[in-house]
């Protein structure tokens, strides 16, 4: 892989480990358009690359990602052929990451939320901290969850179970997260990166072909379920970026103010 190519994401190798880091910690690993085009090229290069047999991705500083960025969002509402950049973009990076046959290790070290959670659940394997927060809010800034949201919290935890946090945006913790089954564990921040390295080290050691197909033969039940939903659902989304009260949660969030939504 040409790692120079990137500029916001950083890389490190540990044998047949390919750690993968969100760079952007000044705003929390928020997505702009520079990092939502490199992700979505990531997991392709990934699994042409013959030293990696995993990846493990995380974000620097605090968070593992905020997800949408606020600024990038109004750019977007003014200018609305972008959305349409950001669906191609999405669905790549999707079906990317579950064609991908190197397993991917979320190491969720702070905040993930919108579609910095996405990118989690959508994961292999996700290990969180105890503290971080995991989170779909989108409709808390009146956007329809619709990047991958309401494909994999319902294929975890069930529809019931999967509204209630992507109909409020409410966030879990790791600890609680890792209780209900949204992800596969929670540790002390301190324990995390030792967890995660040794898990990783034993797939990257293991027979890599027997746990790559075993992967994909996994996902495909996934890919039919993110088939079946995932244009309804980026539709849906993009009518939600043209409303009244998706304008009006941008402009409360840049004023640092609560959001007066109106249904419009």
């Amino acid at each position: 892989m040409d790692f120079s190519s990137y500029q916001a994401i950083a890389f490190r190798r540990d044998g047949k480990v390919l750690h993968a880091t969100f760079n952007r910690p000044e705003v929390l690993n928020a997505f702009d358009a520079v990092l939502d085009a490199e992700v979505g090229r990531l997991f392709g290069e990934v699994a042409a690359d013959d030293e990696t047999n995993v990846l493990v991705l995380t974000g620097a500083g605090k968070a593992f990602s905020a997800g949408g960025d606020i600024e990038h969002m109004q750019t977007v509402i003014n200018e609305p052929k972008l959305f349409l950049d950001g669906i191609r973009n999405g669905k790549k990076l999707l079906f990317g990451m579950l064609d991908c046959p190197k397993p991917i290790i979320a190491k969720v070290n702070g905040a993930a939320m919108g579609l910095g959670a996405t990118i989690a659940l959508f994961s292999d394997l996700v290990f969180a901290a105890n503290h971080a927060k995991i989170a779909d809010p989108h409709v808390k800034v009146g956007y329809v969850a619709g990047d991958g949201g309401s494909v994999i919290w319902p294929a975890l935890l069930g529809p019931a179970r999967a509204k209630q946090f992507l109909l409020t945006g409410d966030h879990l913790t790791g600890e609680e997260a890792a209780r209900i089954g949204l992800i596969n564990r929670a540790v002390p921040a301190e324990e995390l990166d030792k967890v995660v390295d040794e898990f990783a080290q034993r797939l990257a050691n293991g027979a890599s072909l027997a746990i790559q197909w075993t992967k994909l033969s996994v996902n495909v039940t996934l890919k039919q379920q993110l088939v079946s939903v995932i244009d309804a659902s980026f539709a849906y989304e993009a009518l939600s970026g043209r409303t009244q009260d998706h304008q009006e949660a941008v402009n409360a969030f840049r004023e640092k103010r609560a959001p007066r939504f109106t249904g419009k």
